[in-house]
């Protein structure tokens, strides 16, 4: 294990009551991301600037017409 690791970061969204379920973690320098509710079926892994990049467009609201439907 790197020393960079770390252990699965449940989103503050994520909830026992059929909330979304996303963790995250850092794992051999890269950011792995899954359900936690399936947590078998597999994950998706982003570099650091990919995730960095995805976090700051995420704030600033680029992605909120994903939302409206």
């Amino acid at each position: 294990m790197n020393s960079s690791d770390t252990g699965w970061i449940m989103s503050s969204r994520s909830t026992g009551n059929g909330g979304s379920c996303v963790e995250a973690r850092r794992q051999d320098g890269m950011i792995e991301v899954r359900n936690s509710k399936a947590p078998g079926a597999g994950s998706v892994w982003f570099t650091t600037e990919e995730w960095d990049s995805f976090l700051y467009g995420a704030k600033r609201g680029e992605f909120d017409q994903l939302l409206a439907g």
